[in-house]
């Protein structure tokens, strides 16, 4: 039985099959629990129990301080409109917030075992080795452990905690997180915990062009952050992209000066391409059987690549960035 009462929030543009899926699950596993549904402008929700609060056409962020300041709950939920949990999703969070100095919770953001192979090579390409490096934690299941910097899509904070530091209190999307998981480990001195058993599924976006698209977003934020945030964001992994960008496009000019050079270079782009490809068999024997195949696998190769690249150069344009647009609540 659940000693706290946990307001679940999800913030979306408009109400769509996926809010259906995540509303429907989250009412159905939860019945005694707060549901905030925070879309554009108003509309009719098909559940019992879920509360809609409009916000007009603002971010993410403002979406969740809304539903913040009306929730009734000791815990805030946060959900993606495209994520659903878990069954025991709270109650494994919970157990964790028995310790006071737990401020937070977050788990693994799965794909959906129906998902398309479209959407599967994306949630493949994070959670591989090459990608996701050490935040492959936040795609599939690992040892529990301590982070400071955690996604909305699964994280569960104490609402006093939450009211504490401002809110989200950024126009920043991505990266509102980001500033608030910030805040609570080292400005308030309190804990943020993984657990994989705090885990919900999470569609991915296509490959490539929604899946490229959310990269550039990501990358553009967190190079500027290292900048603004770098407690969190100046970290050799974010810079590796980028690095591999500059050595596959200007790797090869020392060769003009010593020609055996375009060998080493060559050797070198070929072993990132052999790891790729291996990369590439090690995920396909993660999806789904029915899905395993030659398409999957060019999805993944070439996914990873991409992927890459296309972190790397916008990684960079954040970091050289004066500035980046905020999104602001509509006046």
């Amino acid at each position: 039985m659940k000693e706290n009462f946990f307001s679940i929030v999800i913030p979306v543009k408009a109400y769509n099959a996926y809010c259906e899926e995540s509303l429907g699950t989250c009412s159905r596993l939860y019945p005694d629990q707060e549901i905030l549904f925070s879309p554009d402008e108003p509309c009719r929700v098909p559940f019992a129990g879920v509360t809609v609060l409009p916000s007009g056409p603002v971010g993410p962020s403002y979406k969740r301080d809304l539903c913040m300041r009306q929730a009734r709950g000791e815990v805030l939920a946060f959900l993606d409109d495209d994520a659903y949990p878990e069954k025991g999703w709270l109650e494994a969070a919970e157990e964790i917030f028995a310790d006071p100095q737990v401020a937070a919770v977050g788990g693994p953001a799965v794909t959906p075992p129906a998902d398309s192979p479209e959407r599967w090579a994306s949630g493949l390409v994070y959670q591989s080795f090459l990608v996701g490096g050490p935040h492959g934690f936040r795609y599939v299941p690992r040892a529990a452990r301590l982070v400071d910097d955690y996604p909305t899509c699964n994280l569960l904070v104490r609402r006093d905690v939450m009211l504490s530091i401002g809110g989200f209190d950024t126009g920043f999307w991505p990266g509102e997180d980001t500033v608030a998981c910030l805040k609570i480990v080292h400005d308030l001195k309190k804990k943020i915990v993984y657990s994989p058993r705090v885990l919900v599924y999470h569609h991915r976006r296509s490959m490539y062009g929604g899946h490229l698209k959310q990269v550039k977003s990501y990358a553009l934020h967190r190079g500027f952050f290292v900048k603004r945030f770098p407690k969190t964001s100046l970290r050799p992994s974010y810079f590796l992209p980028s690095l591999l960008l500059a050595g596959a496009v200007f790797g090869w000019l020392p060769a003009v000066f010593w020609r055996p050079w375009i060998l080493l270079w060559l050797a070198g782009m070929g072993f990132y391409a052999l790891a790729a490809v291996f990369q590439g068999l090690v995920s396909i024997g993660q999806a789904p059987s029915d899905l395993r195949g030659w398409s999957l696998f060019s999805r993944v190769v070439s996914g990873i690549a991409a992927t890459h690249f296309a972190y790397g150069f916008f990684f960079l344009k954040g970091l050289f960035s004066p500035s980046l647009s905020e999104q602001k609540p509509a006046v």
